[in-house]
């Protein structure tokens, strides 16, 4: 058994990368706690420079945190389920570059930054789904990277509600927060390629799984196409994400002042 654990504790290494990215996250929270980044003046809400920028740096460097939490919580379900291949892909060392896909990473991320808010889906860790030791197992590698996204929402709508912060902290950490549970009410949906899917693939039928594989690579564009194009679509989730946000205390007006100092650009 201690063989056991002195092996995962060697893989399990935060790179210099995730740390330098908490760094920013945290900067970002500093500057928003001493420069607010919103204010109400006699010409109506007015913005701070340096606040803006603390909004956007805790913001994309808190995305980029839960990002790499994301991909690692796949991968160290996976590496204890049986699929110790992902230690030697580099899975395990919180290395955000391990997990950049071209399309899931960059392209989608940046149009739905440049259109209403912060680029929500992630990044790719490739498991090897047969070396997993069962169906429950292999769910639970789905589920594990929507629940870190879950978890990491209600722990900071928490540091919020239960700790007296400056405005613009309040502000900054209830737009991350909300947008963290978003991302998982969004990886959580039943669609091939998202980790809804993921999770119930290994119960269902051969014909399912075949035709599932098959549309793998467009299905989440057209989920992302109908959330542009459709506002039923996009209200929905975010009805959905605002009930959750809610129930755990979040304040829905916060997050909104939020959005709006981030995106300074409307």
């Amino acid at each position: 058994m201690r063989e056991d654990g002195a092996v995962q504790r060697s893989v399990v290494r935060p790179s210099l990368l995730f740390y330098l990215l908490l760094l920013v996250t945290v900067l970002g929270g500093a500057l928003c706690a001493l420069f607010p980044p919103l204010t109400v003046g006699y010409t109506g809400i007015e913005r701070d420079v340096v606040g803006t920028v603390g909004v956007l740096l805790l913001v994309l460097g808190g995305w980029a945190v839960s990002l790499t939490l994301h991909e690692f919580g796949h991968a160290i379900v996976a590496y204890k389920g049986g699929d110790t291949e992902v230690a030697l892909k580099g899975y395990l060392s919180m290395d955000i570059r391990r997990y950049t896909d071209p399309v899931l990473s960059l392209v989608l991320p940046l149009i739905i930054l440049a259109i209403g808010g912060i680029p929500l889906p992630g990044g790719a860790v490739w498991i090897n789904r047969w070396a997993l030791r069962s169906r429950k197992i292999s769910s639970w590698v789905s589920l594990a990277g929507p629940l870190s996204n879950l978890a990491l929402g209600v722990v900071l709508t928490l540091l919020v509600v239960l700790i007296d912060l400056p405005a613009g902290l309040v502000i900054g950490l209830s737009y991350l927060a909300s947008v963290q549970i978003l991302a998982f009410v969004l990886n959580i949906l039943p669609v091939p390629g998202l980790d809804g899917y993921g999770a119930i693939e290994p119960y269902l039928s051969p014909q399912a799984r075949e035709f599932g594989a098959k549309a793998r690579p467009w299905a989440p564009l057209v989920l992302f196409a109908l959330i542009i194009a459709v506002p039923m679509v996009s209200n929905t989730l975010w009805d959905v994400t605002n009930t959750i946000f809610g129930a755990v205390g979040g304040d829905e007006i916060a997050a909104q002042l939020g959005q709006l100092a981030f995106m300074f650009w409307r």
